[in-house]
C-alpha cells in the first residue's frame, strides 16, 4: 500500500503543482514573469506527462500484482487528460512563452492582453487542472480509502468530479472571454459627420 502511494504522489503533486501555475499565468503583470513562468510550467507538464507514461509503461509490463500495476490501474482516469494536456496544452503553451520571448529587449513591458487571453485559454490549464483532479481518486485509494467499494459513495463522488470540472471550464472560458475582448482594439466611431453650420 505504501509504495503505491510513493509512486502515485509524486504524479499527483507534478500535475497539481501544474494546475496551479497555470490559473496563475494570467494575472502576471509583465512578460519577464510570464515567460519564466511558462518555462516552469512547460517543465512541469513534460515532467507530468514522463511520470505518468512511465508509471501506466510499468503497469503494463509487471506481472499483474505489483505495486506499479496498482498504481497504474488508479491513473487510468488521469491518462484521457494527460493526453489531451500533451497534445494541447503543451503546444499552447510553447507558443504562449514565444509570444512572452519577443518582447525580451523590454523585459519589464507590462504583459499585453492579448498574451494575457492566451494564457487564460481553456486549453491550456483546463486539462493540467481536469489531469490534477483525476489523479486524486488514485492516491484515495492508495491512502487506503477506496471510494470504489461502496456504491452509495461512488455515485456521489463521480457527480462531484463532474461539477467541479464543468466549474473549472466554465472559469477558465469565462476569463479568457474576458481578456480576449480587452485585447480588441476599439472601433472608430460610425456617426455620421453631418454638415458643419457656421
Amino acid at each position: 500500500m505504501e509504495s503505491q502511494l510513493t509512486i502515485l504522489l509524486p504524479v499527483a503533486a507534478v500535475w497539481l503543482a501544474a494546475g496551479v501555475v497555470a490559473d496563475g499565468l494570467p494575472r502576471l503583470g509583465n512578460t519577464r514573469t510570464l515567460r519564466r513562468r511558462t518555462g516552469g510550467l512547460l517543465a512541469l507538464v513534460l515532467t507530468g506527462v514522463a511520470l505518468t507514461a512511465a508509471v501506466l509503461g510499468g503497469g503494463l509490463l509487471s506481472a499483474g500484482t505489483a505495486p506499479v500495476d496498482r498504481a497504474a490501474a488508479g491513473l487510468t482516469l488521469a491518462a484521457a487528460p494527460a493526453l489531451v494536456a500533451t497534445i494541447c496544452s503543451v503546444r499552447r503553451i510553447r507558443r504562449l512563452r514565444a509570444g512572452a520571448g519577443a518582447f525580451a529587449s523590454a523585459p519589464a513591458t507590462p504583459a499585453p492582453h492579448g498574451l494575457r487571453a492566451a494564457a487564460a485559454h481553456p486549453l491550456v490549464g483546463l486539462p493540467l487542472q481536469v489531469t490534477a483532479l483525476a489523479t486524486v481518486p488514485a492516491v484515495i485509494a492508495a491512502a487506503g480509502t477506496d471510494l470504489g467499494a461502496d456504491p452509495g459513495v461512488t455515485g456521489p463522488a463521480i457527480t462531484v468530479g463532474a461539477l467541479a470540472v464543468l466549474a473549472i471550464g466554465v472559469r477558465h472560458a469565462l476569463r479568457h472571454n474576458r481578456l480576449a475582448e480587452q485585447a480588441q482594439p476599439t472601433p472608430p466611431s460610425t456617426r455620421t459627420v453631418g454638415a458643419l453650420h457656421v
